[in-house]
């Protein structure tokens, strides 16, 4: 369902690894920006489209806060067990979108406090350490509850690995593989502490990564705790959290109901076949990726020529799904949909550092197309409600991932955040009992190592 920017790229990898005659797939130029949301500069897109960074309802000013030099923010505690060994699964996707009541979820959404809350550290509580954590856990999960995000700002204590681990586990949460974890969106920067490298690659900091929860029609973690331990070097790389409440509560109604009832799908990946090839071996090449490839991730995946008119296309088309659903403790209606992120209208109309064959797309449940108006309104709706976050060394965000939707600035430099997943620490049956399955590790690390190779402005 929904995936983040990288996850469409190593897909693409997989998809064009078992394309018997990759060379004949057609890939389109990259188009790259290193537009701030300060700067909110445009610039020329071939010559017809205008690219233009995407605004935000909220941008706090940066707080120059100094970190740590990697060889020791990177350092685990030895003295601690290895997380990875007996690593939980990551739950299954909760869904419970039918009968809801639009009007009385959009109401109620209206009163609901700020996304994030915000907690700042003095000295006071930078001297306390772990200590301050373990004081305050109630209160720090109830801000994530009510507010959907909390934003942990100014404490020294996770300006490193070891001890943004040690926050994690005083706040009671418990990781969790990534639900994309075998498609390589992120390699571990530290595997015995399930922290994984957030999107900084060189090859994608000229993209930027739209509103999105990560997770999938069958995958989704209950929470997300993203950190910050390098901030761009160049600038940018503002992160990104919006409250899918609020964005259901801003969304044209009738532009609602429409998307409610008719539903969603999204494309992950196009193959350009050319239009000439036979059919059948254009049925072929469909038959070899849909046995080979799509079972490699935990995504229902159809393969569809042509869904959005270009000939020769072939299209990885996740399943149909509901764009609103119940969050699973509080049964608030949200906007759990990643249209922002991932609809072509809207990639081709802000930096965009993927090929073609990496470009995504949202449809109605029948395929049928969004107009250009309802994109307009999709972005407008959910850029309104986004905080761009100044994230410095040591900052936190944690997430409730059923509430809040989250993305990335475009960069310029070099960048060090990370993230850890997590399951339901407080239901043992939302939780399962599946385990991590090794077999699932190839797929990421070769991903990983091909992106890694990729030259910076990829």
């Amino acid at each position: 369902m929904m995936i983040g920017g990288q996850a469409t790229s190593s897909l693409l990898i997989a998809l064009l690894l078992a394309a018997p005659n990759a060379q004949s797939f057609v890939l389109h130029p990259l188009y790259a920006s290193s537009t701030s949301h300060k700067e909110a500069a445009s610039f020329k897109l071939g010559s017809t489209l205008e690219r233009t960074a995407p605004a935000a309802g909220y941008v706090p000013e940066w707080e120059d806060r100094p970190g740590l030099p990697q060889e020791k923010f990177l350092a685990s505690d030895l003295s601690k067990p290895d997380l990875s060994e007996d690593l939980l699964e990551c739950p299954l996707t909760l869904w419970d979108f039918e009968g809801i009541d639009l009007d009385e979820g959009r109401a109620k959404a209206e009163a609901l406090p700020q996304c994030p809350a915000e907690v700042s550290a003095d000295s006071a509580d930078n001297a306390k350490g772990i200590a301050y954590f373990e004081e305050n856990r109630e209160e720090i999960r109830r801000k994530l509850r009510d507010h959907g995000a909390v934003w942990l700002r100014g404490f020294d204590l996770t300006k490193g690995v070891a001890g943004y681990r040690e926050m994690y586990e005083a706040l009671g949460l418990m990781p969790c593989l990534d639900p994309l974890h075998s498609s390589g969106l992120r390699k571990f920067a530290s595997e015995r502490d399930v922290l994984y490298e957030e999107v900084n690659k060189p090859s994608l900091r000229s993209h930027y990564i739209g509103l999105h929860s990560e997770s999938t029609t069958k995958r989704t973690a209950a929470y997300a705790a993203f950190v910050c331990f390098q901030k761009a070097t160049g600038g940018g790389g503002r992160f990104l959290v919006a409250d899918g409440a609020k964005i259901l509560a801003e969304l044209d109604r009738d532009l609602l109901q429409k998307l409610y009832d008719r539903k969603v799908r999204i494309s992950v990946s196009n193959l350009d076949v050319p239009p000439a090839t036979p059919e059948f071996l254009k049925s072929g090449f469909k038959s070899v990726v849909e046995a080979a490839v799509a079972p490699k991730f935990d995504m229902d995946l159809e393969m569809v020529y042509e869904a959005d008119g270009k000939p020769g296309r072939l299209m990885a088309i996740e399943e149909q799904e509901s764009p609103i659903n119940r969050h699973p403790v509080t049964g608030q209606p949200v906007w759990f949909c990643n249209a922002h992120n991932h609809l072509r209208y809207l990639r081709d109309r802000r930096p965009c550092g993927v090929p073609e064959v990496g470009m995504t797309d949202v449809f109605f449940g029948d395929l049928g197309h969004l107009s250009p108006s309802e994109c307009e309104e999709v972005k407008r709706a959910s850029e309104k409600h986004i905080t761009a976050l100044p994230m410095s060394p040591g900052d936190v965000l944690l997430v409730d991932n059923y509430r809040a939707l989250h993305g990335r600035d475009v960069f310029e430099g070099e960048r060090f955040h990370a993230v850890s997943w997590f399951s339901w620490d407080d239901n043992e049956e939302w939780r399962g009992n599946e385990k991590r399955i090794r077999e699932k590790d190839g797929l990421n690390k070769f991903v990983n190592k091909y992106m890694d190779w990729l030259p910076k402005d990829f």
